[in-house]
């Protein structure tokens, strides 16, 4: 997992929860630990792969 957010589904306009990852993997190639739910305390859970992820200098 490369982090999370809060968001809306662009579809359903609700509110969701966005685990970012490296890479989508199917689930039945993923350990048990290793699979993100579909919702935590009702609320939908999307996944989200946005590659690899790296710290960035920032000119101030």
């Amino acid at each position: 997992m490369s982090g999370v957010s809060t968001g809306r589904d662009e579809h359903s306009g609700q509110d969701v929860i966005i685990v970012f990852v490296t890479r989508k993997v199917p689930r039945d190639r993923l350990l048990r630990e290793d699979v993100v739910p579909d919702e935590l305390d009702g609320v939908p859970v999307r996944v989200l792969a946005i590659g690899e992820v790296s710290a960035q200098e920032r000119d101030l």
